[in-house]
């Protein structure tokens, strides 16, 4: 931790002074009476007499900033420091606690301030601490984490019930899936930009999928699809998404679709709400069996080269007493675990644990940094709704037979994964779909089957833009000797996409095809990219996603099509694959995007 890595206990005067000041001779006094005299005053004043008077004298000030959840504890403990006339260097200890969100101050550190206001930073996990250093912001040492609380799921108990609480365990996956999946259920998180809690989850979800799925593509398009559900009821940050609880127990508040049944939080969030007076109904919580994360709780010195002694002295002075007995129970009556992560009886029962659910499993490895960054980038496409349009080959090869597919052709199997692709947008987002060939509509090789609207927008028949759309996807069929129009269709639809561009929203053209272009009176590809390089504006970002299916497209023309526009050219051999792909290269065009 740095020249004061161990939090002193009381010790005597230090002698050390700033640079620059002239240290004052120490005066021997001989004298048996005078030399007992003389140490009884300097205990005192270091703080090791067992009894302590009201200090009256000269103190030092330490500003410690908490997370809010954490902040009563560690005032609590400053308090009772006080009040007991504790002493650091034989001065009165004086710390000031302020409750300030992480993410708050991790934005606040990351530009390095010339002269923090905290000489302690106490954030509720060591993510913040790690984002700091990694910006080359204001220097932090960790000097070891205070207390712990691991994640869960918590929910309202007829919710709870329903998803077989307590006997019932799941995986983080499986316990998200049955959450999200049936629609009855209204799951709430903190967003993962501003919120560990949601962040870790997120990272364990994210880890969950990758030991289920096949292979990394399928795992990454499962999160993200999580994902999507998850931000449809997301809030800003910790204390907004409690606030989406029901505030009663009646059954008009649970059944307000304003209010979530569900939450993903700590266990001392739950411990919190079921011990507080607000009122509104109890939480029951599931404890993922396949290793939770946890909040840790660093204590964090501010730029440490730069404090005094003495105040690097009071802030390990402070952090030994949240350390001692006093220190530690008013953690505990606050709903939090030991640093080392070991579970309470009382706080889990309290926060609505109950054995079969596995409280006490050892938590989960921490996401790696890149792991972190990924998942953000994900979210960052996630939380930004999208406006694309499809573009989907409909040429005769596409009702080629796929080899060990049971008979099914390329086109079906197309199909069935962009409707996959469809289920993980959300009723904000934009999506149309044009077919193409050659010929389709006069001397057009393209066809409109479906404009680009919100997926939640109203149809005339009563319906909304998502159900026809989706039977406008289940309508593609291959044109009997239909051939492939792919350049004159590909401009006609990058041009619609820029005079139709949404801002605020992530746009992009995504063209599916398995076949190289053969309409030989249309457009060359030279023209093309030379057009598509006139027509891409960095400001105004439309990226072109490409997806080749089977041999005979024409992978390298796609890649020199997509790249003028930011986008980029996959291949897929199987054309179940798509929805993986898409969803991929959409998440990685959106993370480059400007904000």
């Amino acid at each position: 931790m740095g020249r004061h890595s161990l939090p002193d206990g009381p010790t005597a005067r230090s002698t050390g002074a700033r640079p620059g000041t002239r240290r004052r001779p120490l005066v021997l006094v001989t004298g048996l009476v005078l030399a007992v005299a003389a140490g009884s005053v300097l205990a005192l004043r270091s703080g090791l007499l067992p009894f302590g008077a009201r200090c009256d004298g000269p103190s030092v000030r330490l500003d410690v900033a908490a997370s809010p959840d954490i902040a009563p504890a560690v005032e609590a403990v400053a308090d009772t420091a006080r009040e007991k006339a504790t002493r650091t260097d034989g001065r009165c200890l004086d710390v000031r606690v302020v409750a300030r969100p992480s993410h708050e101050l991790a934005d606040s550190f990351g530009q390095r301030p010339a002269d923090p206001e905290f000489q302690v930073w106490i954030p509720d996990s060591s993510l913040w601490v790690g984002r700091v250093g990694s910006e080359g912001g204001t220097p932090l040492t960790d000097a070891g984490t205070i207390a712990s609380s691991p994640l869960a799921l918590g929910a309202v108990p007829e919710a709870a019930k329903s998803l077989g609480w307590p006997t019932k365990r799941y995986t983080w996956a499986g316990l998200t899936e049955s959450a999200t999946s049936g629609g009855d259920l209204r799951l709430g998180v903190a967003d993962p930009t501003r919120s560990a809690t949601g962040l870790l989850a997120l990272a364990r979800i994210s880890a969950a999928h990758v030991k289920d799925a096949e292979d990394r593509d399928e795992a990454d398009t499962r999160t993200a699809a999580t994902a999507k559900l998850l931000y449809q009821r997301v809030a800003d940050g910790d204390d907004q998404v409690m606030a989406t609880l029901p505030r009663d127990d009646s059954g008009a508040e649970q059944g307000n679709p304003r209010r979530n049944q569900a939450l993903l939080l700590s266990e001392q969030a739950a411990f919190a709400h079921n011990e507080g007076t607000d009122g509104g109904p109890r939480l029951d919580l599931f404890y993922p069996e396949d290793g939770t994360a946890r909040l840790d709780y660093p204590y964090a010195l501010v730029d440490e080269d730069e404090m005094s002694p003495e105040r690097s002295r009071a802030a390990s002075r402070f952090m030994t007493l949240l350390g001692e007995p006093g220190g530690r129970r008013a953690l505990h009556d606050h709903g939090f675990r030991a640093g080392d992560g070991t579970a309470d009886a009382e706080v889990v029962a309290a926060a609505g644990g109950r054995d079969p659910q596995p409280y006490t499993a050892a938590p989960a490895e921490p996401p790696t940094v890149k792991q972190l960054q990924a998942l953000l980038g994900m979210w960052t496409i996630t939380e930004q709704s999208a406006r694309i349009s499809t573009v989907v080959a409909t040429s005769a090869s596409m009702g080629n037979l796929v080899p060990g597919r049971g008979g099914q052709t390329r086109m079906d199997l197309a199909r069935n994964s962009l409707l996959q692709a469809l289920a993980t947008f959300t009723p904000e987002d934009e999506i149309g779909l044009w077919k193409f060939a050659t010929h389709l509509d006069g001397e057009k090789d393209y066809l409109e089957l479906s404009p680009t609207r919100r997926l939640g927008d109203r149809e005339g028949d009563g319906g909304v833009h998502r159900d026809a759309l989706a039977a406008a996807f289940g309508s593609l069929t291959p044109v009997p000797h239909g051939a492939t129009g792919l350049y004159d269709t590909t401009l006609a639809a990058y041009e619609e996409a820029r005079r139709t561009y949404a801002s605020g929203k992530f746009n992009a053209v995504v063209i599916v095809t398995d076949g190289a272009n053969d309409d030989a009176g249309g457009i060359g590809l030279d023209a093309l990219v030379t057009k598509l390089e006139k027509l891409a504006d960095p400001r105004r970002p439309v990226p072109l996603i490409a997806v080749a299916i089977g041999p005979e497209a024409d992978e390298s023309a796609l890649e020199r099509i997509a790249a003028p526009t930011g986008g980029s050219a996959h291949r897929v051999d199987d054309p179940s694959q798509i929805h993986q792909v898409i969803l991929k290269a959409i998440m990685a065009a959106g993370s480059k995007a400007p904000r």
